[in-house]
């Protein structure tokens, strides 16, 4: 009795569906992986002050050297039509000490229009231990056509910046702003929000 024979085509139309699921599964994780990216990396840059991005904090230091630096008010604007300026050019603070500065955005267009800001420091070193309080950064900011709005940020540089070696010749700090257009679709205004300094 002559045995049975698998058919080839069998075989090869299973081998053709496993394939075409694990293809499937591995496409949708990595457009998975493409959109947690951006909030991935921001996270990693704020955690560890990697690019120059300066870090979030929940509270001042205890410590305050008797060393000052100097800290550099840097605004800039890609693709929206605003006045952004930073409200001092520079301040003189002791390490470890809280700062407080201002920004002042105003909106020339003839609609309202929604931004994000971004940030860093220089030197890039310096991005570990210069420290935000409070900031406006990374939240939507819908500026009403002619209308001018002034955002705080409070900030210290860690006592560590001093005994680090990359940072501890440092005399001057430039924090540097930038507002870009906001990816979200929904603004504030179409919700009929008013623009504020949100922190």
């Amino acid at each position: 009795m002559p045995r049975p024979t698998s058919d080839p085509a069998r075989k090869t139309g299973g081998r053709n569906a496993r394939l075409a699921i694990v293809c499937t599964v591995v496409f949708a994780g990595m457009v998975g992986m493409a959109y947690a990216s951006v909030p991935l990396y921001r996270a990693f840059c704020q955690l560890t002050g990697f690019d120059g991005t300066v870090r979030k904090a929940d509270k001042a230091p205890d410590k305050v050297l008797d060393r000052k630096l100097t800290i550099r008010f840097d605004a800039n604007v890609r693709e929206l039509p605003w006045s952004f300026t930073a409200s001092q050019v520079s301040q003189e603070l002791k390490i470890g000490d809280t700062g407080l500065a201002f920004y002042k955005v105003t909106n020339n267009g003839k609609t309202p229009m929604t931004g994000r800001a971004s940030y860093n420091v220089i030197p890039e070193s310096a991005g570990l231990y210069f420290q935000k309080l409070e900031c406006f950064c990374f939240t939507d900011q819908t500026i009403q056509p002619g209308q001018t709005v002034e955002f705080p940020v409070v900030y210290f540089v860690d006592p560590q910046f001093a005994s680090d070696f990359e940072t501890r010749g440092a005399q001057e700090v430039t924090l540097s702003y930038t507002f870009f257009p906001s990816t979200e679709k929904k603004t504030q205004a179409a919700l009929g929000g008013t623009a504020g300094a949100r922190l």
